[in-house]
């Protein structure tokens, strides 16, 4: 089980597109039936997404490496 906690920067997956979206964070990991899901933040404004993203479309963001100040 991936070590994906509260205050993790994550990409979450677009439900539009099926791509990787960067600059999230989570705010709080839900446990119930289903399994875990995550409440996300978007860094850029504060806000907290209206939805639950499931455990697949949840991953923690990676550090480009092709940046020069990295």
């Amino acid at each position: 089980m991936r070590s994906v906690e509260a205050g993790t920067r994550v990409e979450v997956r677009s439900r539009f597109d099926d791509r990787w979206a960067r600059g999230f964070e989570v705010v709080d990991v839900v446990e119930d039936e289903r399994g875990r899901s995550f409440r996300v933040r978007r860094r850029s404004d504060g806000s907290v997404l209206p939805v639950l993203f499931a455990d697949d479309d949840v991953r923690e963001e990676k550090k480009r490496s092709y940046l020069w100040w990295y």
